[in-house]
């Protein structure tokens, strides 16, 4: 390998993209095998990634994304910043990842990766072990956007086909489907292809690795639940939340943005007890506007992001010992 090439870092945390099924046409089952692959092995299934950057592979332990979470946030924090600092001449992080959290994995790094190289999740929908697999092109392309120059300053990304993400914005939309991952808003900020990255816009909202959130610090993130709001829901969950010691809840509202009446109540009794609630919406879509009924009942507003998304911004706001109004401005900055 030429030493011209650009060095990118590979950390493998498990997910389809290392998982072997029992053959071609295992594009389902495939977790009942146990058998998965490490970063080295990955890269060693597809050699191609070696004709785009000097990629060192580095093992992390495997896991189903349903199973990460904080403490997997903050081993990959406390990794990048290993890598960056045991090699200056790093050009970016890629992060293989299960798509089941991978969106909340790099919104959660977003806000709290520390070094100034691109970090760049990645993914498949389909084995490496079956037939058509996305598994190595999408890696390829991810080393590729990695190693790019555009990337630096973008926060984190998130690229799978072809198309590359902003952390803040994506979301997975289809259970199957190989363009799963979207950003319903705004789209994509650009391409891989087979010619080069191409980037059309960046985002502004702030992110990594300028935000105030040290990950690094924590032992664990304040107790933030979300309350899905349907026909006919009551109050029992938000009450349960609140009884299990939650210092915040979402409230994964109707659109444009309210719960259902019974939770609504709930919601608000749980405000006036000193739980921060903050209003999003279940549609996966548009910001959520603090009306007069939400600032009556003391709720904050999500803007236009996820639930899931909300509530990793929430825990990080709490843990940071931030107030209500210094909530209300975090959410209006990131």
């Amino acid at each position: 390998m030429s030493g011209a090439r650009a060095k990118v870092a590979f950390i493998g945390t498990g997910g389809t993209m290392s998982s072997l099924g029992a053959g071609p046409l295992d594009l389902n089952d495939y977790g009942a095998t146990g058998q998965r692959l490490h970063a080295d092995e990955i890269l060693a299934r597809f050699p191609e990634t070696a004709l785009v950057a000097d990629v060192i592979p580095v093992r992390y332990r495997n896991v189903a994304s349903p199973a990460v979470g904080f403490a997997d946030w903050k081993a990959l924090v406390l990794t990048v910043d290993r890598l960056a600092g045991a090699h200056p001449d790093l050009a970016g992080i890629v992060i293989g990842h299960g798509t089941a959290t991978l969106e909340e994995t790099a919104y959660a790094l977003n806000l709290t990766v520390k070094a100034a190289v691109p970090v760049v999740l990645t993914g498949a929908q389909r084995p490496p072990s079956a037939l058509s697999s996305d598994t190595g092109l999408n890696l390829l392309n991810a080393i590729r956007v990695a190693a790019s120059p555009e990337a630096r300053g973008m926060g984190v990304l998130v690229v799978l086909n072809d198309e590359i993400q902003a952390a803040r914005e994506v979301a997975k939309t289809s259970t199957l489907r190989l363009q799963t991952f979207r950003s319903p808003d705004f789209g994509v900020l650009g391409h891989a292809d087979g010619d080069g990255v191409a980037f059309y816009r960046r985002p502004l909202r702030r992110g990594a690795p300028d935000t105030e959130f040290d990950i690094r610090a924590l032992d664990a993130l304040p107790r933030v639940d979300i309350a899905y709001a349907h026909a006919d829901a009551d109050g029992v969950a938000v009450r349960a939340f609140v009884a299990a010691g939650a210092r915040g809840i979402v409230s994964a509202g109707f659109a444009p943005g309210f719960p259902a009446p019974e939770q609504t109540e709930a919601l608000a009794e749980a405000a006036r007890q000193g739980v921060v609630v903050v209003q999003s919406t279940r549609v996966g879509s548009g910001r959520v506007v603090r009306t007069t009924r939400l600032a009556e009942q003391g709720f904050l507003v999500a803007d236009n992001l996820t639930p899931q998304k909300a509530r990793i911004l929430l825990a990080l706001a709490l843990a940071a010992g931030a107030g209500r109004d210094e909530i209300a401005r975090i959410f209006s900055e990131y």
